[in-house]
């Protein structure tokens, strides 16, 4: 369960968005609703359906809102919404406002997180996911999350720089194997599964150890020539990690 303070900002930006847009529900997914969360270390994932698309005044109105939880508050940063209105859920493509990252952009209710709200969401106003939001077949997922590896993970270790942030080095290992946990079972597993997962997958065992002390533990700053050696073994490992798991699902579907 969330820590009072979360709880406080949650409430706090609840209040706020039923005077900033038309309100229909806001549902929590990810690590704030599956269990694992660590306040100050994991995000605040959430969904935001609306009556009706935002207009440009009241998208004005939601980047100011998350500008002020920002700046007043220490969770602020990490709080996440997508803002899709309840007439465009049944397109998982469509992209919708989201403020992620401290900017709002568009981008649409992927598969996975679809997933994570039928499975385990947290409504914090209005009506349930099973009530509004279509749900994903075994197939829809799974195409997903091997598109994802393909064009987005396996891409991405081209950029040796990218892989310096501990964002991509945690984000890069963990999505690897919620996604290898996925595709072979159909589940969807929390990060600290996950941790287990790359152990038992032969991850370099520092690499997992890393991992685990920023988001259970008590890190201590990394050194340059640690950042640089953690991006080598993790883009070592990834590359040949995402193939074999990529055209096995692809064969196995063939």
């Amino acid at each position: 369960m969330p820590d009072e303070a979360t709880e406080q900002l949650l409430t706090r930006f609840v209040d706020a968005l039923g005077s900033a847009v038309p309100l229909v529900a806001l549902w929590a997914h990810g690590s704030l609703a599956g269990g694992d969360y660590r306040p100050g270390r994991s995000d605040l994932d959430l969904i935001a359906v609306l009556a009706r698309p935002c207009t440009p005044a009241e998208q004005e109105r939601l980047s100011g809102l998350h500008e002020r939880l920002v700046r007043t508050d220490p969770l602020g940063a990490q709080l996440h919404c997508g803002y899709p209105a309840v007439a465009e859920l049944d397109d998982p493509a469509r992209p919708h406002p989201a403020w992620a990252h401290q900017e709002l952009l568009r981008r649409p209710i992927t598969p996975v997180t679809r997933r994570e709200l039928h499975e385990f969401g947290r409504v914090r106003y209005g009506q349930p996911p099973a009530g509004l939001l279509p749900p994903v077949t075994a197939d829809q997922l799974a195409a997903f999350v091997v598109e994802d590896l393909a064009c987005f993970w396996r891409p991405a270790l081209d950029h040796p720089e990218w892989w310096l942030r501990e964002i991509w080095i945690d984000l890069g290992l963990l999505t690897l194997a919620r996604a290898g946990t996925t595709l072979r079972t159909g589940r969807l597993i929390t990060k600290a599964e996950a941790l287990d997962v790359l152990t038992g997958a032969g991850a370099p065992a520092e690499l997992v150890e890393d991992i685990r002390q920023r988001r259970y533990g008590d890190p201590r700053p990394a050194s340059d020539a640690w950042r640089r050696r953690r991006a080598e073994l993790t883009r070592g490992y990834l590359g040949p990690a995402i193939d074999k798991l990529v055209a096995e699902h692809r064969a196995g579907g063939s």
